[in-house]
């Protein structure tokens, strides 16, 4: 894909991910049901999280194709490789597990994570938007864009620092109002609990790997030659 043409697809991107963000925070908090309290806001969920982080990404991505337009080729090599750390260690992995969580649960209880309350409040199109459409924007991604993954063990640690951070914002919020951000935990013995964060982590750590290997499968060891001849184009 000429980079003209990438420019324009991760600009849109980022544009659908600032679009998403508003549209969740437009929802007042006198809409909100009795189950999902005020503490921490949108800022408390996972999903929210997730989609200033796409949109973060969209935009250095989109930056690093303007740069290569405009044949800044040194500050390119840096804007790049802040692209592919935050696709490997972000974008992906936490697109692909707010995916597969969010339906094996709704899918299992769906009052355990997204109660039927919120249909009224919450339409089903941006459900979709924000559950659903994030992992076909993270695959898209993998397909039209080389990436280089950087080495597995910083790669898997710094991702590792990422669970750990947000589980523990999880817990302070418990802490603070003696009410889990959800409903699931509330379930568990803390043994269990724990049991559960670290699966989750082991988890989220595999679809990393996983993100590795097909990144490997489409595009080979010359990802990065790929890339960097492209610069200039």
């Amino acid at each position: 894909m000429k980079t003209s043409t990438l420019a324009l697809y991760h600009c849109f991107a980022l544009l659908w991910y600032m679009f998403l963000s508003y549209s969740i925070l437009l929802i007042k908090a006198e809409d909100r049901p009795s189950e999902v309290f005020l503490y921490g806001a949108q800022w408390k969920y996972l999903t929210v999280l997730n989609l200033v982080f796409q949109a973060i990404f969209y935009g250095v991505s989109f930056l690093a194709d303007v740069l290569k337009l405009i044949k800044k080729l040194r500050t390119v090599k840096y804007v790049i490789s802040c692209r592919d750390l935050l696709f490997s260690v972000g974008a992906f992995p936490v697109a692909t597990f707010v995916f597969v969580s969010f339906w094996t649960l709704y899918i299992y209880n769906r009052e355990l994570v997204y109660p039927k309350s919120l249909d009224g409040i919450i339409p089903m199109w941006l459900n979709h938007a924000v559950h659903t459409a994030i992992v076909v924007l993270a695959l898209l991604e993998m397909i039209v864009t080389p990436h280089h993954y950087p080495p597995k063990k910083k790669g898997l640690t710094l991702l590792g620092f990422v669970s750990i951070a947000y589980i523990s914002w999880v817990l302070w919020i418990y802490r603070a109002t003696k009410q889990w951000v959800y409903p699931l935990f509330g379930l568990f013995s803390p043994v269990f609990l724990a049991a559960f964060f670290a699966g989750s982590i082991i988890f989220i750590l595999c679809i990393y790997t996983f993100g590795e290997l097909l990144n490997h499968v489409i595009w080979g060891d010359s990802a990065v030659i790929l890339e960097y001849k492209r610069k200039g184009k």
